[in-house]
């Protein structure tokens, strides 16, 4: 965290149990109506009370005409991932430590972007496990990581390691690579021995893996439904990697609650998805911003194919209305970056108090948390501000000023 900005109590509540955060309003984000003015005191990392009668002694922080609102969160991230020149030979290359150098850094640059949750969806190593521990320690500075450990498909697949000879890169259930009902439980139980909070599978196809198809299914709805029925029998939440219609259809079905991309849904699929409350968590913003040069031909090509598509499945799916979380794939594109999925959403249709909503409190709900999503008392004091109003202006959340998570303030004006 950050220290030494005159007039500001920097260090939290490590070292003040009340601060007083003031500005001109506030986004009350269920009503999406903004409240004037705002005064919130935080107390132990809480949010205590909203525009007291008299605000209580304490640390006063005082953004002037500045627009307050709860921490974004984002639904699939990869803080240990970067697109880069040879990225598709990393595995070979790297340790669990350089990704865990790479997890930390680009955790802050989340953070300082006014992300305060994000859920990683893929990590090596139990990376996200390690770095989750880290923020909530204080070790590292981040927003609150939901760990899932490794990703979870068949042998070959999407969530495969391909492209190397045999013998290398070899991997089992341990490793995320399964063929089976029973092997897929196996993997599940693994990665929640070892801390996951949530669980990622391949149910098809990808862009960024040497397969043929960019959308084909590859597990099956067997193990799709072997997997969703084990975490939540653990209470875990369960996100499915699918571009292809089938693949889509399947994962909503087998009970897995959020579909990651969704390229190509249709509008058999778009009912589906909404008659089973089946979360869509779209990944738009990075056809604009990979780095297309760093990508082998075979992949730019399957990118070019699927990229357009996930553009149109979006507005069908806004249209149908299917419950809509806010994920990014950060990684893919560079960190920090995460509010421009955000601005893209927007562009494509969906109201701007929508598109915030899908990065608070929908994705709360999807985490299944309580506690944050909204600035209210009781709740986590994850609270960020921006200038101007992003209700007008979206893109107002791409230059966040301040950034406070749990009552700690990492970011302030003119820094």
């Amino acid at each position: 965290m950050i220290a030494g900005a005159a007039g500001l109590a920097l260090c939290g509540a490590a070292q003040a149990q009340t601060t007083v955060v003031k500005a001109a309003r506030y986004l009350d984000v269920s009503s999406g109506r903004y409240v004037t003015p705002a005064v919130i005191v935080v107390e132990d990392g809480k949010i205590a009370a909203i525009n007291p009668d008299a605000a209580p002694e304490g640390d006063m922080v005082d953004l002037g005409d500045m627009t307050l609102l709860p921490g974004l969160m984002d639904a699939h991230t990869h803080l240990s991932y970067e697109i880069e020149p040879g990225f598709e030979t990393a595995e070979v290359r790297f340790t669990t430590g350089d990704y865990a150098f790479r997890a930390a850094e680009n955790a802050r640059k989340t953070l300082l972007a006014g992300f305060t949750t994000v859920r990683e969806v893929g990590a090596p190593g139990f990376v996200d496990v390690a770095l989750s521990k880290a923020v909530e320690a204080g070790r590292v500075d981040g927003p609150h990581v939901i760990p899932s450990g490794v990703a979870l498909g068949i042998t070959g697949g999407h969530c495969d390691t391909t492209g190397f000879g045999p013998g290398i890169l070899e991997r089992d259930e341990t490793e995320g690579v399964a063929d089976g009902a029973a092997e897929f439980v196996k993997a599940v139980r693994y990665q929640i021995k070892h801390g996951a909070k949530a669980i990622k599978v391949c149910a098809t196809a990808g862009v960024l893996s040497f397969e043929d198809s960019v959308g084909a299914q590859q597990m099956t709805f067997e193990e799709m439904k072997a997997v969703a029925d084990e975490a939540h029998r653990h209470g875990l939440k369960v996100a499915a990697h699918a571009h292809g219609t089938e693949g889509i259809i399947a994962a909503s079905e087998a009970g897995i609650d959020s579909i990651e991309h969704g390229s190509v849904i249709t509008e058999k699929a778009a009912n589906i998805l909404k008659k089973n409350g089946t979360w869509l968590d779209s990944t738009l913003y990075l056809a604009q911003t990979i780095n297309w040069d760093a990508l082998p031909p075979p992949l730019v090509a399957k990118g070019r194919e699927v990229m357009p598509l996930a553009d149109e499945s979006f507005k069908l799916a806004l249209r149908k209305g299917v419950k809509m979380a806010l994920g990014t794939d950060a990684g893919v594109y560079p960190h920090g970056q995460n509010a421009g999925e955000l601005v893209r959403r927007v562009e494509l249709g969906q109201s701007t108090i929508d598109a915030i909503r899908s990065a608070t409190i929908n994705d709360a709900e999807l985490f299944g948390f309580d506690d944050r999503g909204r600035i209210a008392p009781g709740l986590l004091a994850d609270i960020i501000a921006v200038d101007g109003d992003p209700l007008a202006d979206i893109s107002e959340l791409t230059d966040v000023g301040f950034v406070m998570k749990a009552g700690e303030i990492y970011k302030a004006p003119g820094e």
